[in-house]
C-alpha cells in the first residue's frame, strides 16, 4: 500500500472574493513547494475566482 500523508498532503483552497468558499485537494510537495493558486469556480459568486492554498 502507498503511503498517505508524506509527498501529497491534504490542502483547503479558499476563495479569495471573501465568501468563504473552500475545495480540498491534494497537492504534490515536490513539484508545488510553494503555495498553491488555481483559478476555480466560487458557486456563491457565481463566477471563476482565485482560490489560494490555506495552512
Amino acid at each position: 500500500m502507498a503511503k498517505r500523508d508524506g509527498v501529497r498532503p491534504i490542502i483547503k483552497l479558499r476563495s479569495t472574493a471573501g465568501t468563504g468558499f473552500t475545495y480540498v485537494t491534494r497537492k504534490n510537495r515536490r513539484n508545488d513547494p510553494d503555495r498553491l493558486t488555481l483559478s476555480k469556480y466560487d458557486p456563491k459568486v457565481r463566477h471563476h475566482v482565485e482560490f489560494r492554498e490555506e495552512r
